[in-house]
């Protein structure tokens, strides 16, 4: 090809991606794509089948949650393939990240304009004819908890006069947002989520300058869990009757350690979900043939979406879950492990984290291991702002495999 050739190839404009364009790019990991489409139709298909003990005297509440999902769903695949084909490590710039501000925003919004909901202000209402939509801003501040460490903390080779001056802005943003959900819109869930996937980022950069705080992260870790360990048991449960916690939250930890002392009452919920545990065995009694849905469990479809699925579908239904789960996981894991791009690796081990933390959260709130903290089973209990913010962060993990795959980083 002569010069002459080549300078006309180069005047050539590179033709523009279609911003509606439904394919993810090339490269990028098909088991995670295979995992996260099994999941959603099998997530839609268990919301359907969860929500028709609500739907008992209101027909049309069914079909409202089922377009619901649907729509979310729909959303979450495009913002999927978009973030999958438009994201870039080099949109991490800890100079210009104005998502921050416009997240502390909506999560402010949140709490001081909208109604208070089974205790916490943690949702933006949406009414669209007669369907009301809600958002709940903290699901999208748990991809922006690690964001903001990559931006910040990854890839730091300049040596700072103060190692503080490193992680001293991702951990006041944080700080910031941990606030706003924890003491404002009451949260806790939400916190502990976005605390844990702080902690656990915060370990991964190399910089030398940041051994100290990693240190002190690692040792509150430990804390932390022997504290939790420690609330579990006598003694435990009577200093949780003396802090000035709301009694809600109280008897979340108390109906953990054992529901059956008020079964009709705070620990409702818990002993039915336990009963649909019990009665699914192997193979479950059949789609939709759940019998626990019916008698008046609000939250079926949502934070104990799980046992209505082992009731129904079993042993075998819950592996259908757990499955596409440690797909999705060991491939971010082994991606992150490969790559020396320390942004790369925190954003991988972030939504890696954002899926194993929820998981454990909400299947040990359900068979009462821990206190119940409000946390969804990702793309399987009904809720739009979950399913949207956890499909956006695998498409930031497809759009860094995918770089990665095509040698734009190591």
């Amino acid at each position: 090809m002569t010069v002459l050739e080549q300078n006309r190839l180069a005047a050539v404009p590179k033709k523009k991606q279609k911003l509606l364009s439904l394919r993810m790019p090339a490269k990028s990991d098909r088991a995670i794509q295979g995992a996260m489409i099994v999941l959603s139709v099998y997530g839609l298909l268990m919301i359907a089948s969860a929500s028709m003990g609500l739907a008992v005297n209101n027909q049309r509440y069914l079909l409202l949650v089922v377009l619901k999902q649907i729509v979310f769903l729909a959303a979450g695949y495009y913002a999927m393939c978009f973030f999958a084909r438009r994201f870039s490590l080099k949109y991490l710039q800890s100079s210009k990240f104005p998502p921050l501000a416009i997240g502390m925003g909506f999560a402010l919004m949140a709490c001081l304009v909208f109604p208070e909901v089974n205790g916490a202000r943690a949702w933006i209402r949406v009414p669209v004819s007669s369907v009301d939509i809600s958002i709940q801003p903290s699901e999208f501040a748990k991809i922006m908890t690690y964001l903001i460490i990559a931006a910040y903390c990854g890839d730091v080779r300049t040596r700072y006069p103060r190692g503080r001056d490193i992680w001293k802005r991702p951990l006041i943003f944080i700080f910031s947002y941990l606030i706003i959900i924890a003491a404002f819109q009451s949260d806790a869930g939400s916190a502990a989520v976005i605390v844990l996937i702080a902690a656990f980022c915060m370990l991964i950069p190399a910089n030398k300058q940041l051994k100290p705080i990693q240190g002190l992260i690692a040792g509150l870790l430990i804390l932390g869990i022997v504290f939790f360990l420690f609330l579990m048991t006598d003694q435990g449960v009577a200093l949780i009757e003396k802090l000035p916690l709301k009694e809600y939250q109280k008897n979340r930890f108390l109906s953990s350690i054992n529901p059956f002392i008020d079964r009709y009452n705070t620990g409702y919920q818990l002993v039915n979900g336990l009963i649909s545990f019990a009665s699914g065995g192997w193979t479950g009694l059949g789609f939709g043939n759940s019998v626990r849905k019916y008698t008046n469990f609000p939250a079926a479809n949502t934070d104990f979406i799980l046992a209505i699925v082992v009731e129904e579908m079993g042993l075998i239904g819950f592996l259908l879950i757990f499955i596409p789960y440690l797909i999705i996981v060991i491939q971010l894991f082994r991606y992150a492990m490969k790559m020396r791009s320390e942004k790369g690796r925190i954003i991988l081990v972030g939504t890696a984290l954002y899926l194993v933390i929820h998981c454990l959260f909400n299947i040990g709130g359900v068979t009462g291991l821990i206190p119940l903290t409000g946390v969804p089973l990702l793309m399987i209990s009904s809720g739009g702002s979950s399913t949207l913010s956890f499909m956006s962060a695998i498409g930031i993990a497809q759009a860094v495999i995918s770089a990665y795959r095509r040698k734009e980083i190591q």
